[in-house]
């Protein structure tokens, strides 16, 4: 679909003028506690007096969001109600606000995960605050159900309206703003290289691998102009995974995330930058349908999009990229290494180009933690 961009540039002028135009009475804002540290709160401060337009603000949900908060946040738009909804935050709040839409005409006496979708006129808009998710471009959403994480997915929830304000970044922790560009950086190559990928996705792939290498030592310096393009390159990113979803260094991360209190692109990045030696140097392990020259060029053309010379330079600056950001390694027990391995979701595995084993995973999070 195609989004409507707007580019806030320190004010929100066009923003309000966009609000006004859609003859809103209330709006529910979906937000995290990353608004009150923004300046885009001021602007919703004071909506109702400038444009009549009320706020309803809903915060009750945590990271990794839980279901019941969703049912909360449907309950609160109907309520209210709320003739649209708006998105300020990281991917958990953008995830919790696509659920909000998508469940908005269902009926509320059945658990909503057990019913069929059905497109509805809702709008959503959002504002991301970390360059990372990308997920104001994609038709996925991740809740969790009695511990067990829910995969939602329907391309009705992509937000129709995104608002890029690169102000959203300076106050980002250093941590949170080295590992959510490393989450960008994994959507672009395993996008790059998914079993799924078309001429579209690629192209998406290597605008957001080009962009993110241009611009990210100026993005953790926090210059302005950098902060924009990194924003830009996460949203490209996202439009890549929203083709071809994700691969093995997605499926891997999760574990280690839970496992270890790292951030998730940070545990991406650690499994994508040792997949990618054993992927160049196995290509007869291809299960990829247009076979191994293919995705030996699709390497080529990554190494080529990098500036380097060849693959095996790709994947040594790769692991330099994750290596120089100097980011806190996680210790694991031995005993930890059969519970990461039988965590890995096979189904994305299907996504991957390069057959795994149980063997193989096994040794490349050994390669991750020892």
């Amino acid at each position: 679909m195609n989004q409507h961009i707007i580019k806030a540039n320190g004010d929100y002028k066009e923003l309000g003028s966009y609000l006004a135009s859609l003859d809103l009475s209330k709006l529910l804002l979906v937000c995290d506690e990353s608004l009150q540290f923004l300046k885009v709160k001021d602007f919703f401060d004071s909506l109702e007096n400038d444009y009549e337009i009320k706020v309803v603000k809903f915060s009750d949900f945590q990271p990794n969001p839980l279901y019941e908060s969703v049912v909360k946040g449907v309950e609160v738009f109907h309520k209210e109600e709320c003739d649209a909804i708006f998105a300020v935050g990281g991917g958990s709040a953008m995830d919790v606000a696509k659920c909000i839409k998508l469940y908005s005409n269902m009926d509320d006496s059945i658990n909503y995960l057990d019913q069929e979708i059905v497109p509805n006129n809702v709008k959503l808009m959002a504002m991301p605050t970390t360059a990372g998710t990308g997920s104001e471009a994609t038709k996925f959403a991740v809740i969790y159900y009695e511990g067990v994480k829910q995969s939602v997915a329907d391309d009705s929830c992509i937000p129709s309206v995104v608002v890029f304000d690169s102000s959203a970044l300076e106050t980002l922790p250093d941590y949170q703003k080295k590992s959510t560009m490393l989450d960008a950086l994994c959507h672009s190559v395993e996008s790059f290289w998914s079993v799924n990928s078309n001429e579209k996705s690629r192209d998406y792939s290597k605008q957001a691998l080009e962009l993110i290498l241009e611009n990210k030592d100026g993005y953790l310096q926090n210059d302005p102009g950098a902060n924009e393009k990194m924003l830009e390159a996460s949203h490209i990113a996202g439009k890549a995974i929203n083709i071809t979803q994700t691969t093995a260094g997605h499926a891997m991360c999760y574990k280690l995330t839970s496992l270890y209190g790292i951030a998730h692109g940070h545990a991406a990045a650690l499994c994508d930058s040792k997949l990618i030696p054993f992927m160049i140097n196995n290509l007869d392990l291809c299960i990829d349908s247009r076979g191994k020259e293919f995705l030996s060029d699709i390497f080529d053309e990554m190494a080529n999009t990098m500036g380097c010379e060849n693959q095996a330079e790709m994947a040594d600056k790769i692991e330099e990229i994750v290596s120089e950001l100097d980011l806190p390694k996680p210790s694991a027990k031995e005993e930890d290494f059969k519970e990461l391995v039988s965590s890995v979701n096979a189904t994305r595995l299907k996504n991957h180009p390069v057959k795994l084993t149980e063997e193989t995973i096994d040794m490349i999070y050994h390669q991750i933690l020892d």
